[in-house]
């Protein structure tokens, strides 16, 4: 018998609270894209009963040539709560992931609810600043394998991120260069033209997704544009680093 949203929200919320890894979902049964947003929402729910708080969101698939290979034409996203929240320059406990990857991202601070899908000419007026960050995602499923459905399960595979000291809004991030650094070794480099080719594009279809999927975007919330390089895995004692041009340095500890 298959097995029920709340099900397998619950599955996917103890292999993300006990840090060890389950099957596929979709190697059991179908899922729709619905279903996996319904699932998603209930596994986050009971982080809420735990004490988290939603801090925000985060977007996936917000590189054109990876949603070209997955077969989507759409963004995915994911919630972000405020245990995934840690300090710049601080350290993450590792024995909370499963296999864990670091990606630089670009991230951006609600001066004000969203209670419209925004447009390119207007975003900026519900943005307090931007900043530079890192994202730790950590896909709950065995040897981070997954389908789409798996994925938005299982909140994008988001597990933490940090982020780095904001700046004004009307700061330039079309084409930033960023460099993402393991034990002062560069290991990827890019730009924010990756994200969607300009990340103000990600912030407006975070907000077009936010009224589709009725999970509001509230002032103070960080929304994280998505990755400008490929993700990284990291391991237990690694120092971590992303330099974003002109948003300055977050570095994290494993």
């Amino acid at each position: 018998m298959p097995l029920s949203i709340q099900e397998i929200a619950t599955l996917l919320d103890s292999a993300a609270h006990q840090a060890q890894s389950t099957e596929q979902i979709s190697t059991k049964q179908r899922i729709e894209l619905a279903e996996a947003y319904a699932i998603q929402q209930a596994s986050i729910a009971l982080r809420y009963t735990r004490g988290e708080t939603l801090v925000g969101l985060k977007m996936g698939f917000t590189s054109k040539a990876k949603m070209e290979q997955m077969g989507v034409h759409e963004l995915i996203w994911g919630r972000l709560t405020s245990s995934m929240h840690i300090q710049n320059g601080g350290n993450l406990n590792f024995q909370d992931f499963i296999h864990p990857r670091a990606e630089p991202e670009i991230a951006f601070k609600i001066k004000e609810d969203i209670n419209e899908a925004l447009t390119l000419e207007n975003a900026a007026d519900y943005v307090e600043s931007i900043a530079g960050a890192i994202e730790i995602i950590d896909s709950r499923y065995q040897n981070f394998k997954f389908s789409l459905e798996d994925v938005i399960a299982d909140n994008c595979s988001s597990a933490a991120f940090v982020v780095g000291d904001w700046h004004a809004p009307d700061t330039d991030i079309a084409d930033l260069k960023i460099e993402l650094s393991i034990n002062k070794e560069v290991v990827q480099s890019g730009s924010s033209k990756a994200i969607l080719g300009n990340p103000w594009e990600s912030l407006v279809e975070a907000s077009r997704l936010s009224i589709k999927y009725k999970e509001p975007i509230k002032k103070g919330m960080i929304i994280l544009a998505g990755a400008a390089t490929p993700a990284v895995y990291i391991k237990q004692g690694d120092a971590i680093a992303a330099k974003v041009e002109g948003l300055g340095q977050i570095k994290l500890h494993a």
